[in-house]
């Protein structure tokens, strides 16, 4: 399925954008969702648009439409905590200050080629992630404000990330903003929770540390992070069922916080407790 087909309305938008007389793209821009790879294409997308020489079809087989689909092309960058490091580099976790520095080195030369800098993440296996406050602090974010603020011609920043929370404000209101829905088949597999955390939005407050007994109790069937992604998934069940429902969404995010507790390796009755005390009023 072409790219075009999956999501008429941002390709659209892109494409006119591109057509205008002025060339009226945004030259910060802010995915956001939880399908990064459809983020990524679409950015790859974007910069192919940016630099065809050809026809801008989905089939062009110009030079840079081909560099790009190779991953070759010189001037479109993926930033990340392992892409584009400088060789005297070692942070291992973060964007760090060194490749803003590598930047805006890189920034300092003309090009005849339109640049693009895609910001992500890589989990272990180098999939494709976003970028959140661990991964892209505020030190390294800070530093590129003025680049993305005031933008040379032909230089097009673009943030891939889960929720726009995650990205620093100030980046936020330099961007426009997108949100990329999901066109994966997702399981909202949430068996491990069911009996217990069912309609949690209806418990009590007094009821929190009872229902994160409940879930420590679980724990003893379950490994923890099976516990959350079923929270999580039941979360997303039903703000597919209600999408007006925003509130889930932070509820979601909390959850994702409890996540990276119990990766740091935090007891389990500390984490169901802080984590019932947020979703339950």
């Amino acid at each position: 399925m072409l790219l075009s087909d999956k999501y008429p309305f941002l390709t659209d938008y892109f494409t006119r954008a591109l057509e205008a007389e002025n060339h009226a793209i945004p030259q910060s821009i802010l995915f956001y969702g939880s399908d990064f790879n459809a983020q990524y294409t679409l950015a790859l997308e974007i910069a192919r648009l940016l630099n065809c020489k050809g026809d801008k079809s989905d089939s062009c087989n110009c030079i840079n439409c081909r560099w790009i689909r190779e991953g070759t092309h010189p001037e479109i960058r993926t930033i990340s905590r392992i892409d584009n490091k400088p060789d005297d580099d070692e942070s291992k976790l973060v964007i760090s200050i060194k490749q803003s520095h590598m930047i805006k080195e890189i920034l300092m030369a003309t090009s005849e080629f339109h640049r693009v800098f895609i910001f992500c993440d890589r989990d272990d296996e180098g999939n494709i992630c976003g970028i959140n406050p661990v991964n892209f602090q505020a030190e390294t974010a800070n530093s590129l404000l003025k680049i993305i603020e005031e933008p040379q011609p032909g230089v097009t920043f673009i943030f891939l990330t889960r929720y726009i929370d995650d990205v620093l404000s100030t980046i936020i209101s330099r961007s426009q903003c997108f949100f990329v829905p999901s066109k994966e088949r997702v399981n909202y597999d949430y068996s491990s929770i069911k009996g217990v955390f069912e309609n949690y939005y209806n418990f009590e407050r007094k009821d929190a540390f009872d229902i994160s007994q409940k879930l420590q109790d679980l724990s003893n069937e379950y490994p923890i992070m099976s516990i959350l992604e079923g929270i999580q998934n039941y979360m997303l069940s039903l703000l597919k069922s209600n999408p007006n429902m925003t509130n889930f969404i932070k509820h979601i995010e909390f959850v994702e916080e409890a996540k990276k507790q119990a990766k740091l390796g935090i007891k389990p009755a500390n984490i169901f407790d802080d984590l019932c005390l947020k979703l339950i009023n």
